[in-house]
């Protein structure tokens, strides 16, 4: 017997409800080219161990990442995870512990939320953070929400530098709320003029260093230009990896910093689920989103940990809540917290380095191969090529060839002309033979 959980009559009832004429009405917000038409041409009847051939065979079209040599990046990044991050994350005070309401039994969790908390505050050089969010993109549309509640202004300049995806989630959230959001033009080498553009009717200015194109970025004089003017400095990152080798952005004046923090402890998982982090000053700290864990001791006096902050509106009253943000990445800030932990701070720079010198050895010879440039002055383990003809023509060309070059900036951004430009990202997983065939491929592909 066929199980169909609703009816046609239940259907309508429902969109009825909400005030939607139809299901494509619902749906209206999604972008048309992903939404089926028909249903997806598989086959039906098969058995279980048919199923499981015919899913094989059509997963060995893809290409994976550990099979070919890989300079894919764009805001999520291939690097080496130890096994033992894998299997501690297993173990049962962390795994099985029930959500961090109550203390008395989750004390596993909050002692690694305490200890993630620490851990993100120390990188991004801020007072606080939260005990994640759920992306970097969802992290930066938070920042923003909080940027107004701190400012009283409801107006956020965005940096052309920003990753175009979390510009997206950022102006997606605002205009639901009815906020207003300039974003600059696509900048691709970092030469934009955010200060002239900073008056005292902006919350906040967000720029990201590595920006997208991977140029770095001095944050030191639009943070004193933000101050002047009564704004804050939104701070993003999207190579938690790169906080171990340069300036931090609280060092350099931010006042709220968020990134994805996937690229340590967490693999590429087809895109998901990541962890955001989420860190500001001290002063901020109850209009911050999220929950905070803290230290505490029992009754008997020995340390303990708590659910110290939960500012959503499942625990406080709706018009105090700062957001209703479901909850924070919890399985992935322990992997991030437990890889971080095996590092250490040396071993964090260690691999900060090896990243940095990876992609600097790649960019000179590609430098020298012709109808190529590399446009960063200066970067941590992403540049941007400039490449005579369609990047994404190329990269399937490379791709047939066993290489992955990268992301075409196109992808990115389809409708701004930027078709002969190329982001290539370089990790410690990258060898000298990975970087020789990439430049075989490109210079038989070009």
């Amino acid at each position: 017997m066929r199980y169909h959980p609703l009816s046609e009559a239940d259907r309508n009832a429902m969109l009825a409800t909400i005030g939607v004429s139809s299901i494509e009405a619902l749906y209206a917000d999604a972008p048309p080219a992903t939404l089926l038409k028909t249903p997806l041409d598989l086959p039906s009847g098969k058995s279980e161990l048919d199923v499981e051939r015919f899913f094989a065979r059509l997963a060995a079209r893809n290409m994976p990442a550990s099979r070919a040599p890989f300079f894919v990046g764009a805001g999520a990044y291939k690097h080496h995870i130890p096994a033992s991050v894998d299997h501690l994350i297993q173990r049962s005070e962390f795994l099985t512990s029930y959500t961090p309401y109550q203390p008395e039994i989750s004390q596993g969790t909050l002692q690694y939320l305490f200890e993630f908390q620490t851990q993100v505050a120390l990188l991004t050089g801020m007072e606080v953070a939260n005990a994640s969010m759920y992306d970097g993109s969802t992290a930066t549309a938070e920042a923003v929400l909080m940027a107004h509640r701190v400012t009283k202004r409801r107006k956020a300049l965005l940096s052309g530098g920003l990753h175009p995806h979390y510009a997206e989630v950022v102006r997606t959230i605002s205009r639901l709320a009815e906020d207003e959001v300039e974003t600059m033009a696509p900048d691709i080498r970092a030469a934009e003029d955010l200060i002239a553009r900073i008056d005292d009717t902006l919350s906040c200015v967000v720029v990201q260093t590595p920006d997208v194109f991977g140029n770095l970025r001095d944050l030191t004089k639009i943070a004193e230009a933000c101050h002047k003017n009564g704004a804050l400095l939104v701070a993003v990152f999207t190579e938690a990896v790169s906080l171990g080798l340069l300036k931090s952005p609280g060092a350099m004046g931010a006042d709220i910093v968020v990134g994805e923090g996937q690229s340590i402890g967490n693999s590429l998982n087809f895109g998901g689920p990541y962890v955001g982090l989420f860190a500001t000053r001290h002063e901020f700290l109850r209009q911050m989103p999220g929950r905070l864990a803290g230290e505490s001791v029992d009754a008997d006096g020995r340390r303990s940990y708590v659910l110290t902050l939960s500012t959503r509106e499942q625990h406080i009253r709706r018009d105090k809540a700062t957001s209703n943000i479901c909850t924070n990445s919890g399985l992935c800030a322990l992997a991030f917290t437990i890889h971080l932990t095996l590092l250490g701070e040396a071993g964090l720079t260690r691999l900060a380095r090896v990243n940095h010198a990876n992609a600097v050895l790649l960019a000179q010879m590609l430098n020298d191969v012709p109808k190529v440039e590399v446009l960063n002055a200066t970067f941590f383990n992403e540049f941007t090529l400039r490449i005579e003809g369609d990047a994404a023509a190329l990269v399937e060309r490379m791709a047939a060839r066993g290489v992955l070059a990268g992301v075409p900036v196109s992808r990115l951004l389809p409708l701004v002309g930027l078709d002969d430009l190329l982001l290539v990202a370089a990790t410690e997983v990258n060898t000298q033979e990975d970087r020789d065939a990439f430049v075989a491929a490109l210079k038989e592909s070009l």
